[in-house]
Parts: structure tokens; sequence; C-alpha cells
């Protein structure tokens, strides 16, 4: 099987994943799943690899993951995970077990930081008067 290739966005992060067939190797940013991150980002991670059970080890990623923060990074690779499973099994089922679980883990969150307006210190905050 050829390497499948994968992306998904989360923020400013971006992360990539090549899936191809193997003994069910994950690494991220060449770090093995159980060394990565914290343990929050950690349990984030392994979480479409829970639900999709005996599958995952069927396949080996990997994910390259740059920009935004930890958790940012850690939705992007989760989500490029999630996508490269169901692309790579072709399973109906494995992508319902997804969406039920979290819509997240295929559909990509499309909200970004608003930008800074001119003259102001955030994004949404105006500046104050004073008349005295």
């Amino acid at each position: 099987m050829k390497a499948l290739v994968v992306s998904g966005k989360r923020k400013r992060a971006i992360a990539r994943a090549s899936c191809r067939e193997g003994s069910g190797i994950i690494r991220i940013n060449s770090v093995p799943v159980e060394d990565y991150g914290n343990p929050l980002a950690r349990l984030f991670v392994q979480e479409p690899l829970i639900i999709a059970g005996d599958l995952s080890k069927q396949y080996d990623i990997h994910v390259h993951v740059k920009g935004g923060g930890w958790h940012s990074q850690a939705e992007a690779a989760r989500l490029t995970i999630a996508k490269a499973l169901v692309q790579a099994t072709g399973s109906k089922k494995l992508k319902q077990d997804f969406l039920t679980y979290d819509r997240h883990l295929l559909v990509a969150d499309v909200r970004r930081r608003e930008t800074r307006k001119p003259n102001r210190s955030k994004a949404r905050a105006k500046r104050q008067k004073s008349y005295r």
C-alpha cells in the first residue's frame, strides 16, 4: 500500500500524517505516542486509537505537527490520526463511531483568533474615555 497523507488544522497548529500498513507504530514529531507531551495531550491524541481498537494496530502513522500551542497541536494531531484511520480502513462503522464520540475527530474546528484592531489593546476592547 502506498502511503496515505492526511492533514488537519486547529487554530495555528497544522498537522500532517502519513499512514501505511505496518505494526501499529504511531509517532508524533518522531516521538512515540506513549512519550508525547504532557499526560493530557497524550490522552487526547490516543482517543482515536482507543476507539479504533485493533484496527489501529494494522497501520503505522507518522504525524508532523507545528505551530500553535501544545493543546492545539494535540487536537490537530488527533484529527489527522482519526482521518488517516478512516481513510485507510474505508470503514463506515469506524467513521460513525468517531462522529458519535466527538465530531471534532473528523471535522476540523474552523474557529480562529480574532485579529487585533488598530489603536486598541485587544481584539474587542475599546479605548477608555475620560471627560474630566
